[in-house]
């Protein structure tokens, strides 16, 4: 999207300005991250989830924030999660963090995801719930990145999952505040309902 492009500083600035926020959704996506393993990150962005959680490899369309990310450290590759450059069963996981909502056409990502990860390998997908407070919120809001979003609802990503023949569906949910009112580190809670940022996981069949 060009909008990444036009403002990949500004959208970078987020996880420093939000910092506790940004320390929760990482606390629980590294509780679901399988450890010693060979990741992707699709829509990897500027790099803030990826240098963090030690993941292999990101893609993203956004050239701009791919500079970012590669001045982080991050092993970047320009891709369209639609189209990955990969040989299927390469992955042990595959994490889409935020991103899902950005891209053209999720459930192709979904599949491709599926495809490049290897025989119970995991997917892991963070997300804004659309049915949450936050959610909510961000659809009012029409902020220059979320106007250009298309939200999904726990229910709808797991229904793309069980289709997809993805197995043991797990939720961890955060940020049960607005993120510019959090001081600490929150700590994951198990299922969906009450915070703004749920982490979605299961295992290829």
């Amino acid at each position: 999207m060009v909008i990444f492009d036009q403002y990949c500083q500004r959208y970078d600035a987020w996880y420093d300005k939000n910092r506790f926020a940004y320390l929760s959704e990482l606390q629980a996506l590294k509780t679901v991250l399988p450890r010693s393993s060979r990741g992707l990150e699709i829509g990897v962005g500027t790099g803030r989830f990826a240098k963090p959680l030690g993941i292999t490899i990101g893609v993203d369309p956004s050239a701009e924030m791919l500079k970012i990310a590669a001045n982080r450290g991050v092993n970047t590759r320009w891709s369209f999660g639609e189209n990955l450059p990969f040989f299927k069963e390469t992955f042990d996981y595959v994490a889409i963090i935020i991103s899902l909502c950005f891209v053209q056409d999720p459930l192709q990502v979904l599949r491709e995801s599926r495809r490049v990860l290897k025989k119970n390998g995991k997917i892991i997908l963070g997300i804004v719930d659309k049915d949450s407070f936050l959610g909510r919120f961000y659809k009012r809001k029409k902020s220059v990145f979320y106007k250009e979003a298309t939200f999904f609802s726990v229910k709808e990503l797991t229904e793309f999952l069980v289709d997809l023949k993805f197995k043991r569906i797990n939720y961890l949910q955060t940020l049960f505040d607005f993120p510019e009112k959090i001081k600490r580190v929150q700590k994951p809670r198990k299922g969906f309902g009450k915070g703004g940022f749920i982490v979605i996981s299961g295992k290829k069949a």
